[in-house]
């Protein structure tokens, strides 16, 4: 079962979850806020996938600004970057669809 990491008030979200339900895919939520991935999780489904690391933070997000990754980022190595991800699931990119292996995009899943 796909595992999808999503916060209920993110628009972008609901909108996921909406398509997922129609398409009748079978997933388990899990609140990305209060249980993110944990680091060796996210390296792993980074690897697998080859997503650009920088595609899975959330640079529009509260946290991201208050935090001032922009300038700090290009001297972060990956394991730093992937250690922040999972110490706080609001600097992730949202929704993060699973299978357990890999990052999926709802393309893959819907098309």
């Amino acid at each position: 079962m796909l595992r999808f990491y999503g916060y209920k008030k993110c628009s972008g979200c609901r909108d996921a979850e909406k398509l997922l339900t129609q398409k009748k895919i079978p997933y388990a939520f899990i609140d990305i806020t209060e249980t993110p991935p944990s680091a060796a999780e996210l390296s792993a489904w980074f690897q697998a996938s080859k997503v650009e690391l920088k595609k899975l933070l959330n640079t529009s997000g509260e946290v991201y600004r208050s935090m001032g990754l922009k300038d700090k980022l290009n001297g972060m190595s990956e394991a730093e970057v992937i250690a922040l991800l999972a110490s706080n699931g609001r600097l992730i990119k949202r929704p993060l669809i699973t299978d357990g292996q890999r990052l999926l995009t709802l393309q893959e899943l819907t098309s």
